[in-house]
C-alpha cells in the first residue's frame, strides 16, 4: 500500500479500492479491520463487500428475509443499505419453534429474535448476505420460503413458481482460511440448495449471484473506482487500464478476464493471480491471468512497471514520428 500511496522510484501515487466476496459487516467494520491489519487508514469509499451491490436494491423490495453471518450483524447491514423490512431465520423460528426441528434459539438469539406473526407476512425477496452459520436450518427456511405462495411461510405452492427470488453476495465454491485446505462456502450452499429444489419440486432453481466474477460486480467497481478517483485524487476521468490482483483463478482472474473482453469497461482491465490463498503452487489456473506473481507487492511492482514501460514506447514513438516528419519537410 505504501508503493502505491507514492513510496515509489517513481514518485507516482495510484488510486486503488479493494474487491472481497466476504461480508457479514458493514463495509465501516471491514475498513477498520482492514485499517489495523494495514497500518493505514481505509475508507469505506474504497471497499465492496460481496453484499454491497446490493443496496441498489433497496428500494425494490419490502419484506426481505437476510440470511447468514454471525447474530444480527447482516441484519444491520441490510438496514443500514436502506432495506425497509429486514426479518431474519431467527424471527421465524422464534414465531415457530418446529420450522427447524434439530436448531433451537439460545437464549441470546431468542432475545434479539424479533416476534412476528408470519402467517400476515409476505417475503418478497431472500437475500444470503454471508455465510450461513447453519447450513440444516437456513437452507429449511429458504426452500419453505421458495415454494410457497408469494412468500407466505405456511404455505406450499401448487406450481412452484410463486415464489420470491434469491440473491447470493458471491459464489465462490472454496474460500482459503487458516486451515490448510480450502474450506467450502456460499456457492457451495447455492448448489445445494440448487440440487433440493430440483429434488423435491423437479424444477431448476433461478437465483442471481453477485460479488466475482459476475460482470454487476465489476461494473459497480469501476463507479466506484471512478468516484475515488475524482474525490481523493481530483481525476475526473477513468483510468485508461485497472489491474485487479487476487488468489483465486475462478473468480478474480476470471471476472477481469471476462470483464475485459466483454465490451462493457470501457477502458483495458489486466488480470493478476497471486501465488498466496486459494491457488496452489504447480496447479495450472483454470483461468489464465495476464501475469503470476508471488504477492502483491510483486503484483504492484508489475503493474507500474507495465504502465512506465507504455509510457516510455509511447514517447519513443512520439519522437520517431517528429523525426519523420523533419525528414520529409
Amino acid at each position: 500500500m505504501k508503493v502505491l500511496n507514492g513510496q515509489n522510484e517513481y514518485g507516482v501515487k495510484v488510486p486503488y479500492i479493494f474487491v472481497t466476496n466476504g461480508g457479514g459487516k458493514t463495509e465501516q467494520e471491514r475498513c477498520l479491520d482492514l485499517s489495523r491489519q494495514l497500518e493505514l487508514e481505509i475508507s469505506p469509499g474504497q471497499f465492496i463487500c460481496g453484499h454491497t451491490p446490493m443496496r441498489e436494491m433497496a428500494q425494490k423490495y419490502g419484506t426481505v428475509l437476510v440470511v447468514g453471518g454471525e447474530g444480527e450483524k447482516c441484519r444491520a447491514v441490510a438496514e443500514g443499505y436502506g432495506f425497509k423490512d429486514v426479518v431474519t431465520p431467527g424471527d421465524i423460528i422464534k414465531d415457530n419453534q418446529d420450522t427447524t426441528p434439530f436448531r433451537k434459539l439460545t437464549a441470546d438469539e431468542s432475545e434479539h429474535s424479533r416476534a412476528r406473526n408470519f402467517g400476515e407476512a409476505e417475503i418478497d425477496a431472500i437475500f444470503v448476505f454471508a455465510d450461513s452459520r447453519d447450513w440444516a436450518g437456513d437452507q429449511q427456511i429458504i426452500l419453505d420460503v421458495l415454494m410457497s405462495k408469494h412468500g407466505r411461510l405456511g404455505t406450499r405452492s401448487e406450481t412452484f413458481d410463486e415464489g420470491p427470488p434469491i440473491y447470493f453476495s458471491h459464489n465462490d465454491i472454496v474460500w482459503s482460511t487458516s486451515h490448510q485446505l480450502t474450506r467450502v462456502g456460499m456457492g457451495a450452499l447455492r448448489v445445494s440448495l440448487e440440487a433440493m429444489y430440483k429434488a423435491m419440486t423437479g424444477k431448476e432453481l433461478i437465483s442471481t449471484a453477485f460479488g466475482k466474477p459476475q460482470i454487476g460486480t465489476f461494473q459497480f467497481a469501476t463507479r466506484l473506482l471512478q468516484q475515488w478517483r475524482k474525490d481523493t485524487h481530483g481525476i475526473d476521468a477513468p483510468p485508461q487500464t485497472v489491474y485487479f490482483v487476487g488468489d483465486t483463478p475462478e473468480s478474480d482472474i476470471r471476472g477481469t478476464n471476462e470483464f475485459n473482453a466483454s465490451g462493457l469497461a470501457g477502458n483495458q482491465w489486466c488480470s493478476i493471480l497471486v501465488r498466496t490463498g486459494v491457488f496452489q503452487a504447480g496447479s495450472k489456473p483454470a483461468f489464465t491471468p495476464n501475469a503470476t506473481v508471488d504477492n502483491v507487492l510483486d503484483a504492484v511492482k508489475w503493474g507500474i512497471q507495465r504502465e512506465v514501460d507504455k509510457s516510455l514506447k509511447s514517447k519513443v514513438q512520439q519522437l520517431s514520428e517528429q523525426q519523420e516528419a523533419i525528414a520529409e519537410e
